[in-house]
């Protein structure tokens, strides 16, 4: 495990977590925001986007998507990317961890079992008012948390929603938080501009300005945010378990929420576990906005996909995708059950090889 995991903050975090029994839950949701041409890489086209999310929880589960006729991979500028939905497979396989989902607001329902806390997807956030009823989504997955914390002794959550950093920005802008150029993306060039131009639109559209919600996060996620943030905000709050929010700069809007809903939040039980690519990444910066909100632990994985002869896989290496469906967290879980990072990659380019 040395060296293949990377620690910002706390370092005790790791020996707190190995051998524990741990559940995975992919938390899955949609927004009108994904339509936005060039504002994210998850999917061939905007239209697309609103299938991503089922076809990487079928493809975890089944080893194919159903509701597509092919794997979603990410194409920008040449580089072909597989959806980092491969390596979550690859590392819950190995390891034998049980996988949950958790729709939040799909456009496209899965057609596999999952749990419903919400039904209807997000709107567009350049228009405002994007959301609502995101506490009612929360007061859900708090009762969802409180369930699986008696199942479990440690919850690792992903999640899959195109565009989630654009709504990630929208509510930590509107919370007060200095995210400037600091929110990651799918894409080897960070539209960071076109971001920056939606979040203000939404907040304009709704009738707030940047940093008047810093206390009222519902407000901030109904106005530019998305179902996943309040889902996987109750679900962390709800738990009585040590919880890992296996994602990248998305999860730091999370754990906004969470401190902006209950102040006094012990933040010692929380983790976030991403991708060397996110925690590495020239064009964002989790880490300073982690520590805007509290003393958070980071984990960061490194593949070393540099090594695979699998170029869908290499193309990681060159600023696609960099994170989604938990994949960080899931390396994470797996090597905490001493399963080694080679054996990792070699599962992961064995399953592309075999799907595409």
């Amino acid at each position: 495990m040395e060296g293949a995991i990377k620690c910002y903050g706390s370092t005790n975090i790791i020996h707190k977590l190995k051998n524990k029994d741990s559940l995975f839950l992919c938390v899955i949701a949609s927004t009108l925001t994904s339509r936005i041409k060039g504002i994210t890489g998850a999917g061939a086209t905007p239209e697309l986007t609103d299938y991503t999310p089922a076809a990487d929880v079928e493809l975890v589960m089944l080893g194919k998507p159903i509701c597509l006729p092919e794997i979603p991979k990410t194409v920008v500028e040449g580089l072909a990317a597989s959806t980092p939905a491969v390596i979550t497979k690859a590392c819950l396989d190995l390891a034998d961890i049980p996988f949950l989902v958790v729709d939040a607001g799909a456009a496209i329902k899965p057609n596999i079992p999952y749990v419903k806390l919400n039904e209807t997807p997000g709107g567009d956030i350049n228009k405002g008012n994007a959301i609502e009823n995101s506490e009612k989504i929360f007061n859900k997955g708090v009762l969802l948390g409180k369930t699986l914390s008696k199942l479990t002794d440690h919850i690792l959550i992903g999640e899959s929603t195109p565009a989630g950093t654009t709504t990630a920005l929208g509510v930590l802008t509107a919370m007060g938080y200095e995210v400037d150029n600091k929110i990651s993306g799918s894409t080897p060039e960070n539209p960071h501009k076109l971001k920056h131009s939606v979040v203000e639109n939404g907040l304009l559209n709704s009738g707030y300005k940047a940093g008047e919600l810093v206390n009222e996060p519902f407000k901030a996620i109904d106005a530019v945010g998305d179902p996943m943030i309040p889902a996987v905000a109750g679900i962390v709050i709800g738990s009585n378990v040590p919880v890992t929010l296996a994602g990248g700069t998305q999860m730091t809007a999370v754990c906004a929420v969470i401190k902006g809903i209950l102040p006094e939040y012990d933040f010692s039980s929380l983790s976030i576990g991403t991708t060397i690519f996110v925690a590495e990444d020239e064009t964002s910066d989790i880490n300073f906005i982690t520590n805007q909100i509290a003393d958070i632990p980071i984990m960061a994985v490194n593949p070393y996909f540099e090594k695979s002869n699998t170029i869908c896989l290499v193309n990681y290496t060159k600023g696609s995708v960099k994170e989604g469906v938990g994949a960080g967290g899931a390396m994470l879980a797996a090597m905490l059950k001493n399963i080694s990072i080679e054996d990792i990659r070699v599962k992961t380019e064995d399953l592309c090889k075999e799907m595409f």
